[in-house]
């Protein structure tokens, strides 16, 4: 030991001095370790979204019943899933972002918050009004509002402990994700790409709501948090630094001010590294004329320190993306072999149609194939460079202004979106959510108006040609070879967070509002239509001895944005509107959490 860290150990009043680098650690790493709760929004700190609870298998799933229901009474997108920690179960909302604590024993409303918003912020929300669940950390609970407000509640009464601004909708940032606590922090990000937003991460004091770091996605390397010297990226065949003001001289004058590069993504952790990563979204404008150059660092995943937020390393997926495939999809921390090698590896399924295997502890690109074969915008990736090969049939730069790019595979909602995979350690497979779905992007010229809308694109949607004719897909996928090992159809995209469990089930659910279950080859064992369409995340949690399976439904999101927002002219809707036109016959708006278990012996 140390002789500082023995002068902190006695000393209490260094110790606060040092704050918040020894501010206590959250609990809920160890809670999450528990398959009894469901603690955080992806079951653990690496993203995997995986539960060794085994009561219900393979062989039984079948006789899943109804356990129990709770209606949210709000009726758009219902994202995200509940936390479920000892004998409570911690629910949400969309907008106005209600939170209710419920008792597992008798499914009572232990408390409800429900702040109090200004509503001129819905028209502000790009993508339906969204939020994608809460955060727990000793005895708090962590709610991120659509008016950019963090809160945090006290986890046994409900009451406001702290709140804090994060943004300012006026010049339209919103917050749709889920806070994330790692260790002693609390992290957040921003959403608002689509109206010129500069994205960015920050970490807060969970104990008083105090900004600790902000890191800027575009700008500056001091915005950034960059050490050009020491923040590494891929190139060449190797990792190197990206060098002085590596963003600024990406974009052409102060366009970096409009950058988007939003955070609205899910995050993970590796504590042994110390090491948080998250991806940032589309640059702003969606016209690519606009904003000549790479566009750093936009479309990118990072790995940042988590005490201080330096930049470790970055890898950008879609320079000058042309097509709004955001990267902020989740990053999956998986110890594996790859190509014979072990490593240290996260998994990324990103909006692009390639899924990304990397060394997470040095940022070094080992894997880059398709995880849908339509994508064809690209036809690969360079591994030297790192960089999309980029077909110039799909360009909607190369075309020219006001030119009509048709036949684009995958579309704007990616080939999967902020839906998250899930990955069994006894499989070693990951199961991903995907979108069958391709589009028509015609870029047109706009002018930057604060709080306006700044995408200068019309899109057309419409499922993937040559194929089933549905518009998903349900996938098994072998991230060491890039490779789908299975796949299994669905006439709509599959908006639903996955869920793997040590019973050899999976669990997923569509936007017709089914919950399946299927088994490690993708052999359908059991499904049940909920009131209403799913984009929730699939969970599972054990009380007095018998295992849960919870989802929420309510549709809604970018793909439900029609019934959602009541919206029905084709290109409406970023162009989803046309693309799910058919979703009005098979579901309707609500907002409902159903809870299934096997019956009683």
């Amino acid at each position: 030991m140390s002789f500082q860290t023995k002068l902190l150990r006695w000393w209490p009043c260094l110790a606060l001095a040092a704050s918040p680098v020894f501010a206590a650690d959250s609990d809920v790493a160890q809670l999450s370790k528990d398959p009894k709760n469901w603690a955080m929004q992806a079951g653990s700190l690496s993203n995997q979204r995986y539960s060794e609870l085994k009561q219900i298998n393979s062989k039984n799933a079948r006789n899943l019943q109804v356990a129990w229901t709770f209606s949210t009474g709000v009726l758009r997108g219902h994202e995200g899933g509940p936390l479920v920690i000892g004998d409570t179960m911690y629910l949400h909302s969309p907008f106005p972002n209600k939170v209710f604590a419920i008792s597992l024993e008798d499914q009572g409303i232990k408390w409800k918050y429900e702040p109090k918003q200004d509503p001129t912020v819905i028209p502000v929300m790009c993508c339906d009004t969204v939020n994608r669940g809460l955060a727990y950390s000793n005895g708090k609970i962590f709610l991120q509002q659509a008016d950019t407000t963090l809160v945090a509640l006290d986890a046994k009464t409900g009451a406001e402990l702290w709140k804090t601004k994060v943004g300012d909708p006026k010049i339209g940032e919103t917050t749709t994700n889920a806070p994330h606590i790692f260790k002693d922090k609390l992290l957040t990000g921003i959403s608002g790409g689509e109206f010129g937003v500069r994205g960015r991460i920050a970490a807060y004091d969970p104990n008083t709501g105090k900004l600790l770091w902000k890191a800027w996605s575009t700008g500056p390397d001091k915005d950034l948090l960059f050490d050009p010297a020491k923040t590494m990226t891929w190139t060449n065949g190797k990792m190197a630094p990206v060098g002085s003001d590596s963003s600024l001289k990406s974009w052409q004058g102060d366009q970096w001010k409009l950058g988007g590069g939003t955070t609205w993504g899910w995050y993970s952790y590796d504590p042994q590294l110390n090491l948080v990563y998250y991806g940032s979204g589309n640059p702003s404008t969606w016209n690519p004329r606009q904003r000549p150059g790479d566009n750093k660092w936009s479309m990118t995943i990072f790995a940042r320190d988590l005490d201080t937020g330096m930049a470790k390393w970055v890898y950008q997926m879609t320079p000058h993306d042309e097509w709004d495939y955001d990267g902020v999809n989740e990053m999956i921390l998986v110890d594996m072999k790859v190509k014979g090698q072990p490593h240290k590896a996260l998994v990324h399924f990103d909006r692009n149609g390639f899924a990304y295997t990397m060394d997470r502890q040095t940022g070094e690109l080992l894997v880059a194939e398709k995880y849908d074969p339509v994508v064809n915008w690209a036809s690969h990736i360079d591994m030297k460079s790192g960089r999309p090969v980029v077909v110039a049939k799909y360009s909607t730069d190369k075309n020219g202004p006001d030119v009509n790019s048709k036949g684009i595979c995958p579309s704007a909602l990616g080939t999967k979106d902020q839906q998250p995979a899930s990955y069994s350690p006894k499989t070693g497979l990951f199961y991903v959510p995907t979108n069958h779905v391709c589009m028509d992007y015609e870029p047109f010229q706009i002018e930057y108006t604060a709080g306006q809308p700044y995408v200068g694109s019309t899109l057309s949607m419409y499922p993937a040609p040559n194929s089933h004719g549905g518009m998903g897909n349900f996938i098994a996928w072998d991230a060491s070879a890039g490779k789908i090992v299975w796949s299994k159809a669905e006439k709509f995209s599959v908006w639903s967070g996955a869920l793997a469990t040590a019973g050899d089930v999976v669990f997923y659910g569509t936007l017709e509002g089914y919950i399946k279950a299927v088994d490690n080859n993708g052999k359908e064992l059991w499904k049940f239509k909920t009131p209403s369409g799913i984009i929730g995340n699939v969970t599972t949690w054990e009380y007095k001895g018998k295992q849960y399976i919870g989802v929420l439904s309510g549709i809604g999101g970018w793909a439900g944005i029609g019934l959602a927002a009541g919206l029905t002219k084709g290109t409406e809707g970023l162009g989803a509107v046309g693309g799910y036109k058919d979703l009005a016959k098979y579901t309707e708006l609500g907002g409902v959490l159903t809870v299934f278990a096997l019956p009683d012996r």
